[in-house]
C-alpha cells in the first residue's frame, strides 16, 4: 500500500484522492485544486492487483464492486488521472538503447484479424441487442463520432450533421452505387439515399445489426435501393462508385491495413472516392489498452495517421483530403454517458450492476483519452484518380448544406 501511495503522490498533478482502506484508515493524496474523489478498496488484495496491471485491473476491480466510490464518480477519477498525464504535456520521444517501435509494431502484427476471428470479435460487442443502443444513441442509430458546431449542442443534431459533413466529402452524383463499409444498423446508407437518391450496399459482420438494417430499410421503403450483406471487405466482389467506412477501420488490426486498402482500392472504381473516418492517435501508434480489448472491443487496433498513410500509398489510393477531429467525440461520449446514468435502473434490469460498471469505465476512459489523452478523429478522403474531384474544396460545403436543408 505504501508504495501505490507514493506512486499516486508523485504522478497526480492536480487533484485529491482519498483512499478508504479494508480496516478503514483514510488516507489522501494529491496536490488538490480540480477534482476530490474518495475511492474504498473492499480488500487488501486490491491493491496488488493495480501494482500489477492498473490499466486492466481499475476497471475489473470496478466492475466486480472491489473499488467503491464515497466522493464523486468514476469519470472523475480518469479526468484527474489523465489531465496529470495529459497528451500536450509530454516530451517528444528520443532514441532508446532498445527499438521500441519495432517490438510495438511486431506485437500489432502477431495480432491476426481473420475473417472468422472478426466476425467473432464484432458480434461481442454488436450483438448485444437493441434496447442497449436504444438507450442512449440518437434515432439515426450513430456509434461514432458526431460532429458538434459547439459544445452542448443536443447528440441528435450532431449526429445528423455528421452524416452530412461526410456526405458532403463523397461528391455524390446521380446514379452512383456506394458501399458502406462496416454499415451497422444501416443509418448511413438510409441516410445517403434520402439525400442524395443514390443506390447504397452496405455490409456488416454483425448478424443482428443486419436483421435490423434490413427491418429498417423495408420501413422506410428503400430496401430495393439500400441493400444490406453479411460479408468481410476482404471477400466482397464488383465495384463501387463511392466507398464509405464510419467506425469500422479500428477493426480492422494494424496487421491487416495493406489488405484493406488493396481491397478498397479493387472495390473502388477509377473515378471513384472514398472516405474513411476513425479514431486515431495524434501521436504514434501504441499498444490496445487491456481492459478495452478484453472486455469491450477485442482485436481493436487505433492507426496514428502515418500508419494509415502508409497502408495507402502502398496500395496507390492517393489521400485527397485529411480532417481531424480533436474534440468532438470527447462532446459525443460525454452525451452517451450522461444518458447511460439517467437509464442505470433500465441497463441493470437488461444484464446486471457489473455490466452498468464495465458499460461506465468505458465510457469515461474514451472520454478522458479525447479529452487529455493521445486520441482523436480522421476523416480521411481518397481517391485513384487525382481527376476524380473538382480542385477545390468548395463542393463538400455546398453539398453538406444542400442534405442539410433535405434532411432537416
Amino acid at each position: 500500500m505504501a508504495l501505490l501511495s507514493r506512486l499516486i503522490q508523485k504522478f497526480l498533478k492536480e487533484g485529491q484522492l482519498t483512499l478508504v482502506h479494508p480496516d478503514g484508515r483514510r488516507e489522501t493524496l494529491g496536490p488538490g485544486g480540480g477534482e476530490a474523489v474518495t475511492i474504498r478498496f473492499a480488500d487488501d488484495k486490491v491493491v496488488r492487483d493495480l501494482m500489477r496491471n492498473p490499466r486492466l485491473m481499475l476497471g475489473e476491480a470496478y466492475m466486480d464492486g472491489r473499488i467503491v466510490f464515497e466522493d464523486g464518480k468514476m469519470i472523475d477519477l480518469l479526468s484527474m488521472v489523465q489531465r496529470s498525464n495529459a497528451f500536450e504535456d509530454k516530451e517528444p520521444g528520443g532514441a532508446s538503447f532498445v527499438d521500441k517501435g519495432k517490438i510495438a509494431g511486431l506485437a500489432r502484427w502477431l495480432r491476426r484479424n481473420n475473417p472468422v476471428k472478426s466476425k467473432d470479435n464484432v458480434a461481442h460487442h454488436y450483438d448485444l441487442g437493441d434496447d442497449l443502443y436504444d438507450l442512449f444513441l440518437d434515432p439515426w442509430r450513430q456509434y461514432s463520432c458526431a460532429y458538434y458546431e459547439e459544445p452542448g449542442q443536443p447528440l441528435e443534431e450532431a449526429q445528423l450533421a455528421k452524416l452530412a459533413h461526410i456526405a458532403g466529402k463523397l461528391h455524390l452524383r446521380e446514379g452512383d452505387h456506394v458501399l458502406d463499409i462496416g454499415c451497422g444498423w444501416g443509418g448511413m446508407a438510409r441516410y445517403l439515399h434520402k439525400v442524395a437518391g443514390v443506390r447504397v450496399t452496405g455490409i456488416t459482420l454483425s448478424e443482428h445489426q443486419l436483421t435490423y438494417a434490413r427491418a429498417k430499410a423495408v420501413e422506410e421503403g428503400v430496401a430495393d435501393k439500400v441493400d444490406f450483406q453479411l460479408v468481410d471487405y476482404r471477400k466482397l466482389e464488383g465495384q463501387f462508385d463511392r466507398i464509405v467506412t464510419v467506425g469500422m477501420f479500428e477493426h480492422v488490426g494494424a496487421a491487416h491495413y495493406r489488405e484493406f486498402y488493396d481491397a478498397c482500392r479493387r472495390l473502388l472504381k477509377r473515378d471513384g472516392v472514398m472516405l474513411n473516418h476513425t479514431i486515431g492517435r495524434l501521436g504514434e501508434a501504441g499498444s490496445p489498452d487491456p481492459f478495452t480489448d478484453k472486455w469491450i472491443f477485442p482485436g481493436y487496433h487505433i492507426p496514428s495517421l502515418s500508419q494509415m498513410c502508409e497502408a495507402s500509398e502502398q496500395a496507390r489510393l492517393m489521400v485527397s483530403d485529411v480532417e481531424i477531429l480533436r474534440l468532438h467525440y470527447a462532446h459525443t461520449l460525454r452525451a452517451w454517458l450522461e444518458r447511460v446514468e439517467a437509464k442505470k435502473p433500465e441497463i441493470e434490469r437488461l444484464y446486471d450492476e457489473r455490466f452498468y460498471r464495465m458499460w461506465e469505465f468505458y465510457l469515461g476512459g474514451a472520454i478522458v483519452m479525447f479529452e487529455h489523452g493521445g486520441s482523436c478523429n480522421y476523416q480521411v478522403q481518397y481517391v485513384r484518380d487525382r481527376r476524380a474531384l473538382p480542385i477545390t474544396r468548395d463542393y463538400m460545403a455546398e453539398a453538406e448544406a444542400r442534405y442539410r436543408a433535405i434532411a432537416g
